[in-house]
């Protein structure tokens, strides 16, 4: 919960799991008055595959069920048309540029988190929750800051950079201080129905993984990204064709064929030509990267020469980096160079635990270094 709390009413966003479901029932136990709120996105309009996802049919009525067993109003707000626009269609046409994009970044960013102020509004409500393991705290400028959240296995700030800062004061994470273990634990104390649900791991809208199946359904059939082309090496030889640079991002191993004297992985794609260009482990490193549009959550952004922590992709450990300047964009040069520095992915940017913000990457420098 924020600072300074008081007993408010807060619109909860309730996507169906355990995680949301406890959030909005810790809110109820500190005396708040909650409502919850589920978001109808795109996935759930003729999507293929299990319906048990976040965003799944299902979500709804156990989102329901919890609400019901809280004693709280549970609404579904219908979100379909802008999160097609702005994250759904951001997705395909990241693809099409022989990007990587982060969607849930971008859903958090642009529909999520606005549209529940929005709605929350409406409903008089003065703050808006989610089950994200974050913390809001009190910055050393006296200001709002997000932190990651205590169990650093399940901490969800790298996909909040993107927030507009004015939105802090309005913030409650109720999980940013818990374990996943003890969350669990205290559901199933408060008998929540979505207790023991297993964990959606996959992008809402693609629910099966198959991107390159759900991009034709988008693309028009002769698109360059679904297209043939070149598999160069990082010497310049053709050593094969690849069926379409959609299907690829820098660090992949799989699908390059056999044959090879040595593993190979993607190092770049290049749209322009088609051409999907492959090299030995060694050549996948990177000493600087390019930040595009960066965001900021602090009022006095990194300078060049700052020295930062940066995360490059969920899951991964944020390493040490420094500020080699900032106009037009953030590059950063790492300590250390970074094993598949991917376009289009989200770079946030730490010092120590406080989030101060991010971008997408746009570019990386490559780095040879001896193999491990």
């Amino acid at each position: 919960m924020s600072p300074a709390e008081h007993r408010k009413r807060i619109l909860v966003a309730m996507s169906g799991g355990v995680d949301s479901s406890l959030a909005a029932a810790l809110l109820v136990e500190g005396g708040h008055e909650v409502v919850g709120a589920t978001m109808k996105t795109f996935c759930y309009k003729d999507a293929p595959g299990p319906t048990r996802t976040c965003c799944g049919l299902d979500g709804i009525l156990d989102a329901r069920r919890v609400a019901d067993h809280l004693g709280i109003p549970h609404y579904v707000f219908d979100v379909e048309e802008e999160f097609s626009a702005d994250v759904v269609d951001d997705f395909v046409s990241e693809y099409a540029r022989g990007r990587t994009p982060n969607p849930c970044v971008q859903c958090n960013s642009n529909t999520k988190f606005r549209d529940l102020l929005h709605r929350g509004r409406v409903l008089g409500c003065e703050g808006i929750a989610t089950g994200h393991y974050a913390r809001i705290e009190i910055a050393p400028n006296g200001g709002l800051a997000i932190l990651r959240g205590r169990d650093h296995d399940k901490d969800q700030s790298y996909f909040l950079w993107g927030l507009p800062s004015d939105l802090l004061p309005r913030l409650h994470f109720p999980l940013g201080g818990l374990q996943k273990r003890d969350v669990r634990q205290k559901a199933r104390s408060l008998m929540l129905a979505t207790a023991d649900k297993p964990e959606s791991q996959e992008i809402c809208f693609v629910p099966l993984g198959d991107y390159r199946g759900f991009l034709e359904t988008r693309l028009p059939q002769e698109h360059p990204a679904l297209l043939p082309g070149d598999l160069v090496h990082s010497s310049g030889e053709v050593i094969g064709e690849h069926p379409g640079f959609a299907g690829f991002t820098v660090g992949q191993r799989k699908g390059l064929g056999g044959g090879f004297s040595e593993p190979l992985y993607v190092l770049e794609i290049r749209p322009e030509s088609r051409e999907v260009v492959v090299g030995p482990f060694d050549q996948l490193f990177s000493s600087h990267m390019l930040v595009e549009e960066p965001r900021w959550l602090t009022s006095v952004p990194p300078q060049p020469g700052d020295s930062v922590r940066v995360q490059i992709r969920h899951r991964s450990p944020d390493v040490p980096a420094r500020v080699s300047r900032t106009a037009g964009g953030l590059e950063l040069e790492f300590e250390e160079p970074q094993r598949a520095v991917t376009p289009g992915q989200s770079a946030a940017i730490y010092l120590g635990e406080r989030l101060l913000g991010g971008g997408r990457i746009a570019s990386a420098r490559r780095a040879k270094v001896t193999a491990q």
